[in-house]
């Protein structure tokens, strides 16, 4: 599955400065990724575990999978429905594997827009066409005025609030398109998510590569590959049998040309596969796991059935429905 690295960094660090926290440490490391981890950046399955979570805001959206959480079951069961009927775009009863890839595609889309919106209106108050890089760097990164170099400098977890700033500078750059370093909402769009546009696929490239390669030689070792997911607490400590199956991984199926190491791009084959569909991958995974007479299509009882595999409730600490309250 794709992913980008460890590009929550920045937003948190960004959010603190916006509003006013104390910009005396870096965040710690959190992979972003929301075509690979949730909102708690916790990833679909790790260490061979399956992580529902994942599950509930691919189908409902990040900023929605909260509102089921003090629900009981039969009021989860209950709007699940609701959203089941949406889903189903021919009335015929049934939800196929592409009204399901539909509906997750357009959750992830509405995910997007209003994040955008939400940061745009904080950035851009007065509406403007465009917003200027030095305006977005006074929101954001005034706070780094009033520390000395040192701070500057100063790494927590391999970053820097210079660091950062940097990368964010040159985000901005390859998401300005029209090179007046302003940015439109479109541009802004690929600035703040470039995991799913199609100008920043440098970009995500570069960041990943920048994130995993510790040492700085260009290229991923193992250790590095593993570093990214797994860090023992204890030197004598002996790593899980999903570890181990992650380093036969990076040797059998990433590193394709035996040398050990990952160069570009073996990195960008890794990331971003060849004509992987996020939407459809999950829909699978949905399907699979709810069809329960294996007729490649569900019905509302049988998502129903598996409500708990779709949106969360009080039962589950998960979850909530795409659809406004007020549509229930």
């Amino acid at each position: 599955m794709a992913r980008t690295g460890i590009q929550l960094l920045l937003l948190v660090a960004l959010t603190a400065a916006i509003s006013g926290a104390s910009a005396s440490s870096i965040p710690e490391e959190v992979p972003y990724n929301p075509l690979e981890h949730d909102s708690l950046h916790a990833k679909h399955f790790d260490g061979g575990e399956h992580n529902a979570q994942f599950d509930h805001e691919a189908f409902l959206g990040p900023d929605e999978s909260k509102k089921f959480d003090g629900l009981t079951p039969e009021e989860s069961r209950r709007r699940l429905g609701v959203i089941v009927d949406r889903i189903d775009e021919d009335k015929d009863g049934f939800v196929t594997l592409a009204e399901l890839k539909n509906w997750i595609a357009y959750t992830q889309k509405r995910y997007i827009d209003e994040d955008v919106g939400r940061l745009w209106k904080q950035h851009n108050p007065d509406n403007n066409e465009t917003i200027s890089w030095d305006t977005y760097m006074l929101t954001v990164y005034g706070f780094m005025d009033d520390l000395t170099q040192d701070e500057k400098e100063q790494e927590e977890n391999g970053v820097s609030y210079k660091s950062l700033l940097k990368r964010d500078r040159y985000r901005w750059s390859v998401a300005d398109q029209d090179l007046d370093d302003k940015l439109t909402k479109e541009e802004f769009t690929a600035f703040l998510h470039p995991e799913d546009h199609p100008t920043m696929k440098g970009v995500v490239l570069l960041e990943t590569i920048t994130d995993l390669d510790k040492d700085h030689d260009g290229k991923i070792s193992v250790d590095e590959y593993i570093g990214d997911m797994y860090r023992s607490t204890e030197e004598d400590d002996e790593e899980p049998e999903w570890v181990a199956n992650e380093r036969e991984a990076f040797s059998v199926h990433r590193d394709l040309d035996k040398d050990g190491y990952l160069n570009e791009e073996e990195v960008k084959q890794w990331i971003a596969p060849h004509d992987f569909d996020h939407s459809e991958a999950e829909a699978k995974h949905l399907l699979f796991e709810a069809d329960s007479d294996h007729d490649d299509k569900l019905t509302k009882e049988e998502i129903l059935d598996k409500y708990d595999v779709f949106v969360g409730s009080q039962a589950t600490d998960f979850g909530e429905a795409l659809a406004r309250h007020d549509e229930f």
